[in-house]
C-alpha cells in the first residue's frame, strides 16, 4: 500500500524534472535521465549566443591544431576553423566533414535540416527551426502517422495500418477503437468469422468493436455464442442448431431443454416475454464488466509487499531527497533570473516609449506625404481628362466636317450655300470666343446637341426604313408577278371550268338518251327476270325428280346391302366348291352325272333285288358308295344355282348404275341449260346500269360459282362411276348417294341465292318506274356551278393574301404544349405554396381564403385537419371581445361545414352535416390558460362522430399536455356533402359579404395561425385564393419556437409524390472513390415510388420501391447493358410505415451492395467502371427526365410519398431543403400521412384484424367503398354459426346478420364512385345506411340478448377465407370505423392489421365505368344512315361506305360484350386510332399506292407519343434508293426524302413526345418539301427539280417497318417501331383505312393499363419459334383474363400430323392432343365464370401419354395411347390464335382469343412475347387494358 500511495507523488516530480533535465543532467547526474518529446535541449538564449559567435568569429582564422576550434566551429583539411552549418539546431559538428552532432529540437540530418518520421517542421519551405510531433490526431500522446506534411495550409497525415481519416482520427474499416481518446488504439474486428462473407472485412462497430449482423444463428459481442433458441459451438465448429423444445429455451452448449423457461399463462392480459437485442447486448456488457473486474482484482492481489517493495520505496525516497536539493538550487537561480528580467523589462519600456514617439512623428510625415501624393494624382487625372476632352473635340470636329460633306452631297447644296454656311459657323465661333463664361452657352449647346442627335437618329432611322423599303420592292414586284401568274392560272382554270360545263351539258344529253335506252333495257330485264322465275320454278320441279331418285337409290342401296350380305355368306362355300370342281372339265362332269344316273337306276334295282338278303353288310356299303356320287351331283347343282343368283344380282346393280348415270346426265343437261340462261341474263345485265345491277351481279357471280362447283362435282361423280369396277358397286352406290345429297343441297342454295336476286330486280324495276327525268334540275346544277366558280374568283385572291401572311409569320410554339406547360407550372407553384410552413398574423379584420387542393369526395365521410395556433393575449381588442372566429370550411349556404371558434373561453369545434349544428367545446383547457407560444389543434370527423385534440408542448422538455373532447350528430346525416363550385375555406375571418352560421358568427381571429394538414395532404395558408385586409409582406409572421416535440419532425422531410429534392455537384461534399456509399432513411405506407435517381445521357442509376420492396437498376456504360439488383427474396419490406435505413455501397468500382437496416440484402458484381454522375435526385425527378430515354428502365415513374431523413453521400449529410433545385417537399413528417386508411382489393385479397368488438350487441360501424363489380364480399365476421357480413349483390348492398338480410333499395352502387355505408346493431333492429339512405329490419327476440363481448374477435375486409359462397371484393375500402369496447371511435389504420393478403394500401385504380360510354356510343351509332335506294345516282363509294357502316354498326352491337363476360369485348379506345409499339417491328402495311404519287405526295396524320425515337411512315423502292420517311428522333419530328442523290431533311425545333395529340402534314412536291405541325409550324425546304423520275413500290409502312428495312437511310434508333398512337391517315386527301397486313397493332386504348399482352377482337396471334417438344415432356403455365368465353389459347402443330391445342369454349378449358396414334383430350369447367374480369391461372403438364390440366387448382387429366415411336422434336407455338390452314376439323372452336395473357412460362422459364418470332394482327405486347 505504501508503493501505491507513493505513485501520485512521483508522477508530478517526473514531469517537472523533464522541464530542466537537459540543463542539470550533465552536472547533477539526474536520477531519471529522460527527455519528453518536443522539449528543447538548447534554450533560445543559447541559440542566439551560438549564432552570434558564428557570425563574429573570423571565418578563415587559423588555430593551432593542439588548441582545437571553439564550440560552433570545426577544423577543415587546411587547419582553419569554419562555422558549423547546423541551422541553429546544434552547437557541435565533426571536424573535416562538418556533420552536425546532437541535433536538437527534434531535427535530424547531416546539418539538422530535416524532421524525422512522425514529425513536421514549423516552416513550409526551408530548413525547420523546430519539429513538432505530427497531430495525427494528437501531437504527442496519440500520434498514429507514419509521416505528415503540409499542403494548402493544412496538415496531411500518412496513417499507419489500421487507421484512417485526414488526421488518422478514426479506425480503418475492419478495425475498432477511438484514436482521439488518449491511450486507445485501433484493433482488428473479431466476429468469430460469423459476419457477412460477401464483405472484404468483418463488420463491427467502429468505436466499441461490437459485431453487426451476426450470421449463422449467432449473437454476442463477437458473435461468439449461439443466438437464443439455438445451441452449439459458434466460434470453431459453427454449428448453431435450433432448439427442439417446443418454443422453450435450451442450453446454449448441449441443447438440453431448460425446465424454467419463462412462460405466461394464457388467461392473463400480459404479453408474452420476448428478449430483444437490447437485453442481450446489456447482458454482454455486464459479462465483460465482470471479466474486467476480475482482471483488476487479480492485478491488485498480485502486488508484492515484501523486501523488494521496501527497497524500491527507499530508492524513491532517496530520489525525492535529491530532487528537493535540486529544486532549492533551481529556485535560487530563478530568483536571480527574475531580478535580471525586471531590469531588462524597465529598459524595454524606455525603448518602447522612444519608439512610440518616433512612430508618431513618422505617422505625421507619412500623412503629409500621402496628402501630397493625392493632390499630385488628382492633378494628373485632371490633365488626362483635359487631353481626352481635346481629343474628343478633335474627333467631333472631324465628324462634323465629314457629316457636313455627306449632307451637302445628300441635300445637293451648291458651293455658294456651303461657303455661306461656313461663314455663319465662323461667326458663331467668334461669338463663342468673345463670351468668357460659357455656362449658359454650354447649357444651350448641350440642348441643341441633344436635339440634333435626336433629329439625326430620326433621320438615320428614316433612312434605314427607306433602304429596307427599297429592298422590299423587288420582293413585292416578285409577289405581284406571282399573283399575276396565279390570276392567269385562275383564268385558265375558269376557261377550263367553262369547257367542263359545256362538256357536262353534252354528257347530260347523252345521259338522257342512255337513260331512255336503259329504261327499255329495264323492261327487257323485267321480262328476263320473269323468265328466270319460271326457270327457277321449273328447276324446282326438276329437282323433285332427283329427290325421288334419291329415295329409290336409298332403297336400292338397302337391297344391294342385303344382296352383298348373301353373296358374302355364299362366297366361302362357292370358293371351296369351285376349288374342287376346278380339277375336272365339263365333259367329265356330264359323264359323271350320266354315270351317276345309271348307277342310281342300277342301285335301285339292286336294292329291290337284294332287299332282305344282305347278311354280311356288303349291300349297305354299295348303297353308301352310290350316295357319295349323289352328294357330288347335288353339290354341283347347288353351285350352279348360286352362280346364277350372283349373276342376276350383278346385272341388277349394273342396271341401277346405268339408271344413275342416266339421271346424272339428265341433271347435267338441265344444269348446263340453267347455266346458259344465267349467262344470257348476265350479258343482258352487263348492258344495263352498272349501279342498278351491282348487287345482282354479285348474286349471279355467286350463282355461277355454285353452278360451276355443282357441275364439277357432277363430272367428278360421273368420272368415278364410269371408272369404277363392278366389284366396287357398293362403294359407288354410297358415293352416288353422297353426291346426290350434295346436288340437292346445291340446288337449295341456288334457290336461296336467286330468291333475293329476284326481289332486288323487282325493287329496281319499281324504282326505275318512279324515276322521272327533269332537264330543269340539270340547268339548276349548271347555274349553281357557275355561281360557285364566280364566288371562287372573288374569294381566291383574299385567300392567297391570308395564306401568304400566315406563311410569313414567325413560327409560333405549339399552343396546346404551352397551355400544358403553364398548367404544370401552376400546379408546381401551388404545390410549393402548400408546403410553406410559415404562420400568418391576423389582426381581427383580416381573412384568408385558402385553396384546398384535396378532392372534396375524400372529405365526405372522413375529415381531419391540424393547425398551429397562438393567441395575441396582450391585444386590447381580444381583452374586450374574447370570443373569436378561427376557420370555416363548407358550402356558401352555411349548410354542410366544419369550423373552429373561441367561445366562452373554450375552443369549440363545430360541424353541420345538413341538419342540426354540432358544437364540441374543449372545456378541460380554457383558452385563457394556454401558453404564449404555439399549440397544436387537430380535429377529426368520421361519419357523424367528431373529436378534437389540443396538444400544449413544453419549451424545456419533451413533455406534452394533451386534451381530447368528442361529440356526435344526433340526426340521420353522416356525410359532409360539399359542392365543388360553392365550397369556401376561410381562415382567421371572412369577407364582409359572407354570412357565417350562427355558431361561428364571431369577430375575426387575433393572433397567429399556421395550417398543417387536411386529411393526408400538407396544406398552407400561403396557397390562398384571396386575402382580405392583410399584407403578407408587411405583417411579419410569428416565429414558431423549436419546441422539443418538433425536433424529430425538423430532421425529416415529407414528400407528397409530386415534388423532389436534388443535390447538384455532390462531389463538393465527398468524392467517388474505391468505396462509394449512399445512405438514406425512408418511411412510407405506399407500394411504389422513386427513391434515388442519377443519370448522364444513356447511363443511369435508379433506386425504386416496387410493390413494397427495393428495385435497384443501373448502367454505367456496361457492354452487357443495364444491371438489375432487386430484393427478389423479399427480405426487407419497406412500405410498413416504419423508418428503414437503406445503404448502397459501390465497392472497388465493381461490386454493388444493397443493405437495409444494416442487413445485407443482395450484392452484384459487374464490370469495373466508376460512377459517371454529378447530380442526384431524391424522391422523384422532373417530368422531362422521367419521360426521357431512361423511362424504359424504370419500374415506374411514381414519385415517393412518405418521409425521408439522413441522406448521406460518403457519410456527409445534406440539408435537402437548402439545396437549389429542390421542389415541393417540406420539413416534418405528418402522422396522418403515414396511416393507411385506404386499401385496394384485387378480387383475391383480404385483410383481417382481431379487436374487442361486440358485433351482435350495441354496435356501429361504417366505411367508404368504390367498385365497378356488381358482386363481392365487403366485410365478414363469424361467431359460431352466426355470421355478420356486408356484401355487394348485383349492384346492391346487403347486410346479412344471423340470416336476416337487409338490402339497399338502389342497385347501382357499382358505378365507380365513393359510397358510404353505416351499419348499426341495436337491441331492437338491424340498420343499413348507404349514402344516408336507411333500410332496417326488426331484430328477432332470440338475438336481442346479444353475445358475450369479452373475447377478442377476428373480422375481415375485402373477403374471407372462411366464406366460400361469395367472391372476394374488387375495389377500394377506406375510412372504416367501429364502436369498440377498449377505445374511442377512430378511423382504422389498415397498416396495423395482423393479416394482409395481396392488398395495396395506397392508390385506388378504379376508373369510371365504361358502360355509360358504351351506351352513349351505341345510341349515337344507331342513328339512321339513310335509305340508299332513294337515289340511284350515287357513286359506288358511297354505297360501299353505307354498307360498311351498317356492317360496322352490326359488329359493334355484337362485339360490345359477351353475355357470359364481365368485361366488354372491346375496351374503351379512341375512335379510328391505332396503338403501335411493344415490338421492334410493330406496323401496318398498305399495298395501294396512287399513280400520281411520284408527282405529288401529301400525307396527313395525327399522333401522340412519349417515345423519343421511332418510325412513323416509310415508303421506298426495292433498292431503297428513292424513299420518303417521317420519324421521331430525340423527341423531334423529322421528314426525310431523297431528291436524286441528295437527301432532304426537315426537322422540327420543338419536341412533340409530350403525350398529346398533334396533327402533322408532310408534303413532297416536284421541287420542295414541307412539314406542317398543328397548323402553326410550317417548315419548308426547296431543292432543284431532278430529271430522274422518283418512283417507289408498295408496300407503304405505317408505325414501323419490316425487319431490315430503312437501315440504309435512317439512324438505327428511329428505324424501330414508333411507340404511341396514330390516327386519321390520309394520302392526297383520301383516307387510308384498310391495311393489307398488321403486326402488333391494336386500337389506341384509354383508361388504366397493366402489364400483360392483349389480344384484340380484330384477331391476331404470337408465334414462339421452336419453343417446346410436342412429343415428350413439357410444362406450360400462364395467366389469362378473357373478354370472350371462347377462343384458342395455344396451338402447336408438327409436320407429321401431331398437334396440341388448348382453347376455351363457353367458359370450359380443353386441351386436345394427337400423338401420332389418335386424338385424346381433357377439360376443366370452373364453378365460377372464367370470364369474370379476374386473372386465372392455367397449367398444362405432359409426360409422354399423360396430360394434366390445372385451372385455378381445379385439376383433370387424361391418359392417351402410348406412341413407342415418339420423337422429341421442337415446334413453333401459336399463342392467342392460329392460321386457319393449321386447324383440324375436330376442334370445337376456331375463334381467336380475346383478352390478356401474362406470366407465360414454358418449362419454368419465362417467355418474353416482345422477343417472339412473329407478332401478327391486333396484339399489344406488354400493355393490357385494365377496364
Amino acid at each position: 500500500m505504501a508503493l501505491i500511495s507513493a505513485w501520485p507523488l512521483v508522477f508530478p516530480i517526473l514531469f517537472f524534472l523533464g522541464c530542466f533535465s537537459s540543463s542539470t543532467a550533465s552536472s547533477e547526474g539526474g536520477v531519471f535521465p529522460f527527455d519528453i518529446e518536443g522539449s528543447s535541449a538548447v534554450s533560445a538564449q543559447e541559440a542566439t549566443d551560438i549564432r552570434g559567435q558564428q557570425q563574429s568569429a573570423a571565418t578563415g582564422s587559423w588555430v593551432p591544431f593542439a588548441e582545437g576550434c571553439q564550440e560552433g566551429f570545426y577544423r577543415t583539411n587546411s587547419g582553419e576553423c569554419s562555422p558549423c552549418s547546423c541551422n541553429g539546431n546544434a552547437n557541435r559538428c565533426l571536424d573535416v566533414s562538418g556533420i552536425c552532432v546532437d541535433c536538437q529540437r527534434n531535427t535530424t540530418g547531416q546539418h539538422c535540416e530535416q524532421c524525422p518520421d512522425g514529425f513536421i517542421g514549423d516552416v513550409v519551405r526551408g530548413p525547420p527551426t523546430f519539429c513538432h510531433p505530427c497531430p495525427c490526431p494528437l501531437p504527442v500522446v496519440a500520434n498514429f502517422a507514419v509521416s505528415c506534411n503540409r499542403k494548402s495550409g493544412s496538415v496531411r497525415c500518412v496513417c499507419k495500418e489500421n487507421y484512417a481519416g485526414p488526421n488518422c482520427e478514426r479506425c480503418a474499416p475492419g478495425y475498432y477503437g477511438n484514436p482521439l481518446l488518449i491511450g486507445s488504439t485501433c484493433k482488428k474486428c473479431d466476429c468469430s468469422s460469423n459476419s457477412d462473407p460477401n464483405l472484404i472485412f468483418e463488420d463491427c462497430d467502429e468505436v466499441t468493436g461490437q459485431c453487426r449482423n451476426c450470421l449463422r444463428n449467432t449473437t454476442g459481442f463477437k458473435c461468439e455464442r449461439c443466438a437464443p433458441g439455438y445451441y452449439g459451438d459458434a466460434r470453431f465448429a459453427k454449428n448453431c442448431t435450433e432448439c427442439n423444445c417446443g418454443g422453450k429455451m435450451c442450453d446454449s452448449q448441449t441443447g438440453e431443454c431448460l425446465a424454467d423457461s419463462p412462460e405466461v399463462s394464457t388467461g392473463t392480459d400480459c404479453p408474452t416475454i420476448s428478449c430483444d437485442k437490447c437485453i442481450w447486448d446489456l447482458t454482454d456488457d455486464i459479462r465483460l464488466a465482470v471479466l474486467a473486474i476480475d482482471e483488476s482484482k487479480s492485478t491488485f492481489l498480485s502486488i508484492s509487499t515484501g523486501v523488494a517493495a521496501h527497497k524500491r520505496l527507499n530508492d524513491l525516497n532517496l530520489t525525492a531527497t535529491h530532487l528537493q536539493v535540486a529544486m532549492s538550487k533551481k529556485k535560487n537561480h530563478s530568483i536571480l533570473w527574475t531580478i535580471q528580467v525586471d531590469d531588462v523589462a524597465a529598459e524595454m519600456n524606455d525603448l518602447l516609449t522612444d519608439a512610440e514617439v518616433l512612430d508618431e512623428q513618422g505617422n505625421k510625415a507619412s500623412s503629409k506625404g500621402l496628402l501630397v501624393q493625392k493632390e499630385t494624382i488628382a492633378t494628373n487625372n485632371h490633365a488626362t481628362q483635359l487631353v481626352q476632352q481635346l481629343s474628343n473635340m478633335r474627333d467631333n470636329i472631324q465628324e462634323i466636317s465629314s457629316k457636313m460633306k455627306y449632307y451637302a452631297i445628300q441635300q445637293e447644296l451648291s458651293p455658294e450655300e456651303i461657303a455661306h454656311k461656313l461663314t455663319v459657323a465662323e461667326e458663331m465661333l467668334k461669338e463663342i470666343k468673345h463670351c468668357k463664361p460659357f455656362t449658359n452657352q454650354r447649357q444651350l449647346a448641350d440642348e441643341e446637341e441633344n436635339a440634333a442627335e435626336e433629329l439625326l437618329q430620326q433621320v438615320e432611322e428614316f433612312h434605314e426604313r427607306y433602304n429596307d423599303t427599297r429592298s422590299l420592292v423587288s420582293d413585292v414586284l416578285e409577289q405581284l408577278s406571282e399573283h399575276n401568274m396565279k390570276l392567269s392560272d385562275l383564268e385558265e382554270a375558269l376557261d377550263q371550268a367553262l369547257d367542263y360545263v359545256m362538256q357536262t351539258e353534252d354528257i347530260n344529253k347523252e345521259n338522257t338518251a342512255n337513260l331512255q335506252e336503259r329504261e327499255k333495257q329495264h323492261e327487257k330485264i323485267k321480262e328476263q327476270a320473269n323468265e328466270v322465275n319460271s326457270i327457277l320454278l321449273s328447276a324446282t320441279a326438276i329437282l323433285a325428280g332427283p329427290q325421288k331418285i334419291n329415295s329409290e337409290l336409298s332403297k336400292i342401296i338397302k337391297n344391294a346391302s342385303g344382296f352383298y350380305a348373301e353373296i358374302d355368306g355364299a362366297k366361302k362355300e362357292l370358293q371351296e366348291k369351285l376349288a374342287n370342281l376346278s380339277l375336272f372339265d365339263d365333259d367329265l362332269v356330264e359323264k359323271a352325272m350320266h354315270h351317276a344316273h345309271n348307277l342310281r337306276r342300277l342301285a335301285d334295282e339292286l336294292d329291290r333285288n337284294l332287299y332282305g338278303v344282305d347278311t354280311n353288310g356288303l349291300v349297305q356299303r354299295a348303297i353308301n358308295a352310290s350316295n357319295v356320287y349323289k352328294n357330288i351331283a347335288s353339290y354341283i347343282e347347288e353351285a350352279n344355282k348360286a352362280a346364277l343368283l350372283a349373276l342376276n344380282t350383278t346385272n341388277r346393280v349394273n342396271d341401277a348404275e346405268a339408271g344413275i348415270d342416266t339421271q346424272v346426265i339428265y341433271h347435267k343437261g338441265k344444269s348446263e341449260k340453267l347455266l346458259s340462261q344465267a349467262m344470257e341474263l348476265q350479258k343482258a345485265a352487263d348492258a344495263s346500269n352498272d349501279l342498278t345491277i351491282a348487287d345482282a351481279s354479285q348474286h349471279i357471280n355467286g350463282t355461277l360459282a355454285r353452278t360451276k362447283a355443282l357441275r364439277s362435282q357432277l363430272m367428278r361423280a360421273i368420272t368415278k362411276m364410269q371408272s369404277a369396277e363392278p366389284v366396287d358397286a357398293r362403294q359407288r352406290l354410297e358415293q352416288a348417294k353422297l353426291k346426290t345429297a350434295e346436288a340437292v343441297s346445291a340446288t337449295m342454295t341456288i334457290t336461296q341465292a336467286t330468291t333475293p336476286m329476284d326481289e332486288n330486280v323487282r325493287m329496281w324495276s319499281e324504282n326505275l318506274q318512279d324515276f322521272k327525268h327533269s332537264s330543269s334540275a340539270y340547268d339548276r346544277a349548271v347555274h349553281s356551278a357557275g355561281d360557285a366558280v364566280k364566288k371562287l374568283t372573288e374569294v381566291f385572291p383574299q385567300l392567297l393574301d391570308k395564306l401568304r401572311r400566315v406563311e410569313q409569320k414567325a413560327p409560333a410554339n405549339n399552343i396546346s404544349a404551352s397551355i400544358q406547360r403553364i398548367r404544370e407550372l401552376i400546379a408546381q407553384t401551388r404545390s410549393v405554396a402548400s408546403k410553406v410552413q410559415v404562420s400568418m398574423t391576423f389582426g381581427g379584420q383580416s381573412a384568408v381564403e385558402v385553396n384546398p387542393k384535396i378532392n372534396l369526395e375524400e372529405l365526405k365521410s372522413f375529415t381531419s385537419m391540424s393547425l398551429y395556433i397562438k393567441l395575441q393575449k396582450d391585444n386590447p381588442q381580444l381583452a374586450a371581445s374574447p370570443d373569436r372566429f378561427v376557420l370555416y370550411l363548407g358550402n356558401k349556404n352555411a349548410k354542410n361545414y366544419i369550423g373552429l371558434a373561441i367561445k366562452n373561453d373554450n375552443l369549440v369545434y363545430a360541424y353541420n352535416l345538413g341538419g342540426q349544428d354540432v358544437e364540441i367545446p374543449l372545456d378541460s383547457k380554457p383558452v385563457s390558460t394556454w401558453p404564449s407560444y404555439f399549440s397544436i389543434i387537430k380535429t377529426e370527423r368520421i361519419g357523424r362522430h367528431g373529436k378534437m385534440f389540443l396538444t400544449v408542448p413544453s419549451l424545456s422538455s419533451t413533455a406534452e399536455e394533451k386534451f381530447i373532447k368528442k361529440g356526435e350528430v344526433l340526426g340521420p346525416g353522416s356525410l359532409l356533402n360539399l359542392e365543388p363550385e360553392n365550397t369556401v375555406f376561410y381562415v382567421g375571418g371572412v369577407p364582409p359579404d359572407f354570412k357565417l352560421p350562427p355558431s361561428l358568427n364571431l369577430p375575426g381571429f387575433i393572433g397567429c395561425l399556421e395550417l398543417a394538414t387536411l386529411n393526408d395532404d400538407v396544406i398552407s395558408l400561403y396557397n390562398f385564393k384571396h386575402i382580405y385586409n392583410m399584407n403578407t409582406t408587411t405583417s411579419p409572421p410569428c416565429a414558431r419556437n423549436k419546441l422539443a416535440f418538433t425536433q424529430s419532425r425538423a430532421v425529416s422531410y415529407f414528400f407528397d409524390g409530386s415534388g423532389y429534392a436534388v443535390a447538384r455537384n455532390i462531389e463538393r461534399r465527398g468524392r467517388f472513390s474505391q468505396v462509394t456509399r449512399f445512405d438514406i432513411e425512408v418511411q412510407t405506407p405506399t407500394d411504389n415510388g422513386l427513391i434515388l435517381l442519377m443519370f448522364n445521357g444513356s447511363m443511369f442509376f435508379s433506386l425504386e420501391m416496387h410493390n413494397g420492396f427495393l428495385y435497384l437498376r443501373y448502367d454505367f456504360g456496361f457492354s452487357t447493358g443495364p444491371v438489375l439488383l432487386e430484393d427478389s427474396m423479399k427480405k426487407a419490406q419497406i412500405n410498413d410505415a416504419k423508418f428503414h435505413e437503406i445503404s448502397i455501397i459501390y465497392h472497388n468500382s465493381k461490386k454493388m451492395i444493397l443493405v437495409v437496416d444494416r442487413r445485407h440484402i443482395k450484392s452484384m458484381d459487374n464490370e469495373r467502371t466508376a460512377m459517371p454522375f454529378t447530380d442526384i435526385y431524391i424522391g422523384g425527378a422532373p417530368t422531362e427526365i422521367l419521360q426521357s430515354s431512361i423511362s424504359s428502365h424504370l419500374a415506374g415513374s411514381v414519385g415517393f410519398k412518405g418521409c425521408m431523413k439522413g441522406f448521406q453521400f460518403q457519410k456527409k449529410d445534406f440539408n435537402l431543403l437548402e439545396e437549389p433545385g429542390t421542389l415541393g417537399i417540406s420539413y416534418g413528417c405528418p402522422e396522418d400521412s403515414l396511416m393507411s386508411r385506404k386499401a385496394y382489393f384485387n378480387g383475391e385479397s383480404f385483410i383481417a384484424s382481431s379487436q374487442k368488438v361486440s358485433f351482435f350487441g350495441e354496435f356501429e360501424g361504417g366505411f367508404n367503398f368504390r367498385t365497378l363489380q356488381p358482386n363481392g364480399l365487403l366485410f365478414y365476421y363469424s361467431e359460431g354459426s352466426d355470421v355478420l357480413s356486408i356484401s355487394m349483390d348485383r349492384g346492391a348492398v346487403v347486410l346479412n346478420a344471423s340470416g336476416i338480410k337487409v338490402q339497399s333499395s338502389d342497385r347501382n352502387y357499382n358505378d365507380g364512385k365513393n359510397h358510404f355505408i353505416i351499419t348499426s346493431v341495436t337491441p331492437e333492429r338491424y340498420e343499413l345506411t348507404v349514402d344516408d339512405k336507411k333500410e332496417s329490419k326488426k331484430k328477432p327476440a332470440k338475438d336481442k340478448a346479444g353475445k358475450s363481448p369479452d373475447s377478442v374477435k377476428k373480422f375481415y375486409f375485402g373477403g374471407s377465407p372462411l366464406s366460400m359462397q361469395q367472391a372476394n371484393f374488387t375495389g377500394c375500402i377506406s375510412n372504416a370505423y367501429f364502436t369498440r369496447l377498449d377505445r374511442e371511435v377512430e378511423v382504422e389504420d389498415f397498416q396495423r392489421y395482423s393479416e394482409k393478403v395481396q392488398t395495396s394500401f395506397y392508390g385506388c385504380p378504379v376508373e369510371s365505368p365504361p358502360i355509360a360510354l358504351l351506351h352513349k356510343k351505341g345510341k349515337n351509332s344507331s342513328k339512321a344512315k339513310g335509305n340508299r335506294n332513294k337515289k340511284v345516282g350515287r357513286d359506288k363509294d358511297k354505297i360501299s361506305q353505307a354498307s360498311t357502316g351498317l356492317r360496322k354498326l352490326y359488329q359493334e352491337m355484337n362485339m360490345h360484350r359477351d353475355p357470359q363476360c364481365h368485361l366488354p369485348m372491346n375496351p374503351k379506345a379512341t375512335e379510328h386510332a391505332y396503338q403501335f409499339g411493344g415490338t421492334a417491328n410493330s406496323r401496318q402495311e398498305f399495298d395501294h399506292i396512287p399513280k400520281d404519287f411520284s408527282e405529288r405526295a401529301q400525307f396527313s396524320i395525327s399522333l401522340k407519343t412519349h417515345s423519343s425515337h421511332g418510325m412513323i411512315f416509310y415508303v421506298s423502292d426495292q433498292k431503297e434508293t428513292n424513299f420518303m420517311a417521317l420519324f421521331v428522333a430525340h423527341g423531334r419530328l423529322i421528314f426525310m426524302f431523297n431528291a436524286g442523290h441528295q437527301k432532304i431533311r426537315i426537322k422540327s425545333q420543338e419536341k412533340y413526345n409530350d403525350g398529346l395529340w398533334h396533327n402533322v402534314i408532310f408534303i413532297r412536291g416536284k421541287n420542295m418539301g414541307r412539314l406542317i405541325i398543328d397548323g402553326l409550324r410550317v417548315l419548308e425546304e426547296s431543292f432543284s427539280a431532278s430529271a430522274n423520275t422518283w418512283q417507289v413500290t408498295e408496300p407503304l409502312y405505317i408505325g414501323g417497318v419490316s425487319p431490315g428495312k430503312a437501315v440504309k437511310n435512317i439512324q438505327i434508333n428511329s428505324v424501330y417501331s414508333f411507340s404511341g398512337c396514330l390516327s386519321n391517315l390520309q394520302l392526297n386527301g383520301r383516307s387510308i383505312t384498310s391495311a393489307s397486313q398488321t403486326f402488333s397493332v391494336t386500337p389506341c386504348f384509354e383508361g388504366p393499363s397493366e402489364t400483360g399482352t392483349y389480344f384484340s377482337s380484330e384477331g391476331g396471334y404470337v408465334v414462339l419459334d421452336e419453343s417446346f417438344s410436342l412429343g415428350m415432356k413439357f410444362e406450360v403455365i400462364f395467366e389469362i383474363r378473357p373478354r370472350s368465353s371462347s377462343g384458342i389459347l395455344m396451338h402447336g402443330h408438327s409436320v407429321n400430323g401431331e398437334y396440341l391445342n388448348m382453347h376455351m369454349k363457353n367458359g370450359q378449358v380443353t386441351v386436345k392432343l394427337n400423338n401420332g396414334i389418335r386424338d385424346f383430350s381433357t377439360s376443366v369447367t370452373l364453378k365460377q365464370s372464367l370470364c369474370d374480369g379476374r386473372w386465372h391461372r392455367i397449367a398444362v403438364i405432359r409426360d409422354a401419354n399423360v396430360v394434366q390440366l390445372d385451372v385455378d387448382s381445379e385439376v383433370n387429366h387424361v391418359v392417351g395411347p402410348l406412341n413407342p415411336k415418339a420423337i422429341d422434336h421442337r415446334e413453333p407455338v401459336f399463342i392467342g390464335g392460329v392460321p386457319e390452314s393449321l386447324l383440324t376439323s375436330s376442334l370445337t372452336t376456331r375463334n381467336s382469343f380475346i383478352g390478356c395473357i401474362r406470366n407465360f412460362m414454358i418449362d419454368e422459364k419465362p417467355v418474353s412475347f416482345s422477343k417472339a418470332a412473329l407478332v401478327s394482327g391486333a396484339v399489344s405486347i406488354n400493355t393490357c387494358p385494365a377496364a
